[in-house]
């Protein structure tokens, strides 16, 4: 039987995140994220370093309200010296522990990662004369700014990159985002809003996340009593480059029909991610995952 631990005593639950990045060093970025739910409040905030070290120099975890394991806050604090890279989701799981609290401040330490793949620190010689929407400029500096992005979506493969001369594309991309200004405050910003709605033996799944360069509204619809997926859409209004992050975004409906079990997050990397997929529509899909507990696959 499909369930949520989020949906005991209720048929809604929603949590909501937001994500900010101050250039406050020479060689580093403070990303902060506060996440919130229908239990408590808390925030997680870390000195890191850019592509390609993605190291945490010091973390500061806080509880804003509700219950949370205190002993957390401490163990956030023995992040330093971490690399945000494979093996990262592991390391926070391990610091936080199965206590109260533990799963909010393990989504943020995620979400931290996520915002130092948004900026980064290229010389101000790389941005000059950068023209408001010069997409092939922008994604050039993308793939020489962030080690990791080349052939990490449809986007930023050689597929991609042929659609630049092709057809026409747009970008919100600004220099901010390469080359921030020093002591800049929030050059990105990201809000996210994750909700489940019981209805009858429907399960609503929606997600949305809107910051400089992305807009996304994600929908699931389930049939707990068939266990499949019976509807799935999504509208994006803004896209990094528009015309070239289309593509892979029909991907969305690969998930009508798909079996609702624990091995559905694994057949996702297929139909909605990888070199032809959307890597933000795969993590959206994925996270609202994390708040579904699927019935033991049967040998």
């Amino acid at each position: 039987m499909i369930t949520s631990p989020f949906l005991v005593a209720r048929d809604r639950y929603e949590r909501a995140i937001e994500g900010w990045v101050d250039n406050t060093h020479d060689d580093a970025f403070t990303h902060t994220v506060a996440v919130s739910d229908d239990d408590r409040s808390i925030e997680l905030s870390a000195v890191c370093t850019p592509s390609p070290g993605y190291e945490v120099r010091e973390a500061r975890a806080r509880v804003l309200a509700g219950p949370a394991d205190p002993a957390i806050v401490d163990g956030l604090g023995r992040l330093s010296g971490t690399r945000m890279v494979a093996g990262f989701s592991k390391r926070l799981a391990d610091l936080c522990g199965p206590t109260p609290g533990a799963g909010l401040f393990v989504d943020a330490g995620i979400e931290v990662a996520r915002l130092a793949r948004q900026v980064t620190r290229l010389p101000a010689e790389a941005t000059a004369g950068l023209e408001p929407g010069d997409a092939r400029r922008c994604w050039q500096l993308d793939t020489t700014g962030w080690v990791d992005l080349p052939n990490s979506c449809f986007t930023y493969s050689e597929a991609g990159r042929a659609l630049l001369g092709t057809r026409p594309v747009t970008t919100p991309m600004t220099p901010a985002l390469y080359s921030p200004p020093p002591g800049a405050r929030r050059i990105f910003v990201r809000k996210k809003r994750s909700r489940l709605v019981l209805t009858a033996r429907r399960l609503h799944l929606f997600h949305s996340m809107h910051d400089n360069v992305h807009g996304f509204d994600l929908h699931y619809e389930l049939d707990l009593d068939s266990g499949t997926i019976v509807a799935a859409d999504s509208i994006t209004s803004r896209l990094p480059y528009q015309g070239i992050c289309t593509e892979p975004q029909r991907k969305v409906t690969a998930m009508i029909g798909q079996p609702a079990d624990a091995s559905l997050r694994k057949r996702m990397q297929v139909l909605l991610g990888g070199e032809a997929g959307c890597a933000q529509l795969y993590d959206l899909s994925a996270d609202l995952l994390k708040l579904i507990t699927f019935p033991p696959e049967t040998v």
